[in-house]
């Protein structure tokens, strides 16, 4: 048994057929949103790194408590931190000084 293969001129894609328009509207639209994700990763990142890039709030080295007091959580606000302590108080100090300004009993 023989095989023959005809010899048939080699047609590729031919030049002159017109884009079809869904098609033509499709590739601009994943070009399109090509674009937007790389420039929405590039805001990410750059955000990353300049939010990473800042210092965090200054804490003292040393805190002082009243006596039989035990922290328990600490919050920085603007001028002032707080330290809650197991005992049920919130004791608030003046960022600068250190001096307790004011203490709250919690219930």
């Amino acid at each position: 048994m023989e095989k023959r293969i005809r010899d048939m001129p080699m047609e590729g894609p031919s030049e002159n057929l017109p884009e079809p328009a869904n098609l033509r509207f499709l590739r601009r639209l994943v070009t399109l949103l090509t674009v937007v994700m790389i420039g929405g990763l590039l805001v990410v990142v750059s955000l990353l790194v300049i939010r990473f890039s800042q210092t965090g709030p200054t804490l003292p080295d040393q805190i002082t408590l009243p006596d039989g007091a035990t922290a328990q959580a600490v919050t920085i606000g603007d001028g002032w931190y707080a330290v809650v302590t197991t005992d049920n108080r919130i004791l608030i100090f003046d960022q600068l000084t250190g001096a307790l300004r004011q203490t709250v009993e919690i219930e």
